[in-house]
């Protein structure tokens, strides 16, 4: 379904309100995941749905259309901003033109818990509130790394030579250390590798095995940079228009979800040992090598985020870095 078809069915299931201080007949929210259904980067969401519509009877219901079938998700975040769509699980990669200084968000060396605490997860909505006219509710992928997975072995962290498939967020990164760098839908990575047009890619160290690259990869590139960061997103005029209690049961489940982040840990480690038996062998960098790695990843990506706004995102690198 295009998003203009999703525009023709946008009020199908929607629910009305009572005058001022009758509390509010139940709610369905209209939802889309930027990610196929059932997969790594859809199921904390899935989760989420199933949390709210378990324990908002009366109150919030929540209708998942779909993912990349129902809107593609590179206009999944303009859907959400004009109401087409009521609430997203999307990432700050698929919606760049829309928030800017939005790569900040993987930079994060601190969890989502940290920074509720400190701040800036206000500050972060609050971006999101203008930019987007979106309500920035949940943050998930905490505890999960990037890595540069590869077809051929590598020696150090020079890239020189290498042809690799990006995305923004790790484009800074590996275009510094030397690599040419292609754009390709992730639907098109699985025959790049076969046929040659591209070295490797980077990838989450989860959902490789979704995806059925591993069956082109022989190598993955240890230690991780980055944290992913997948959000919640929900229409500003929708969010608005919900009752007090109807937002508090939304952001009880956010915080429930959240709470699910120090699965990756374990989620990692199993996925580490399905991608080793799958026959991925690990380069793993040590000593100068790992630092430069490291080293890069960080001062070449917020080189990017202070190019855009440089005083938000001093403001940003405070509260999101240790």
């Amino acid at each position: 379904m295009t998003i203009r078809s999703l525009a023709t069915a946008a009020f199908f299931g929607a629910s009305t309100f009572t005058a001022a201080g009758v509390q509010a007949e139940e709610v369905t929210l209209k939802a889309v995941t930027a990610f196929a259904t059932g997969t790594t980067f859809s199921r904390d969401f899935e989760a989420f749905v199933d949390w709210v519509n378990e324990n908002g009877t009366g109150l919030v219901q929540i209708d998942l259309l779909g993912g990349p079938e129902a809107v593609p998700p590179f206009e999944l975040g303009n859907a959400v901003q004009a109401g087409i769509v009521d609430i997203a699980n999307n990432t700050t990669a698929y919606y760049p033109n829309l928030l800017p200084t939005g790569d900040a968000l993987h930079l994060a060396q601190n969890t989502i818990q940290d920074q509720r605490a400190n701040g800036c997860y206000e500050l972060i909505d609050s971006i999101h509130q203008q930019q987007m006219n979106v309500k920035y509710l949940a943050r998930v992928g905490d505890n999960m790394n990037y890595h540069l997975y590869l077809a051929k072995p590598l020696e150090g962290p020079d890239l020189t030579g290498l042809t690799i498939r990006t995305t923004p967020v790790y484009r800074a990164m590996f275009e510094k250390l030397g690599a040419t760098l292609v754009r390709t839908a992730p639907g098109e990575v699985y025959t790049a590798l076969e046929r040659g047009a591209i070295d490797g890619y980077g990838w989450p160290s989860q959902g490789v095995l979704d995806l059925g690259w591993h069956e082109q990869t022989a190598y993955r590139v240890d230690p991780g940079f980055y944290q992913v960061d997948v959000n919640f997103l929900v229409n500003m005029d929708r969010w608005n228009d919900l009752s007090a209690d109807q937002q508090a049961l939304l952001e009880q489940a956010a915080t429930w979800i959240e709470t699910q982040n120090e699965e990756n840990i374990a989620r990692n480690q199993a996925e580490a040992d399905a991608q080793a038996e799958a026959g991925i062998e690990t380069v793993t960098f040590d000593g100068a090598d790992k630092e430069l790695w490291a080293e890069t990843a960080q001062s070449a990506g917020w080189g990017e985020v202070m190019e855009i706004d440089a005083e938000l995102g001093q403001q940003l690198q405070s509260c999101l870095t240790k």
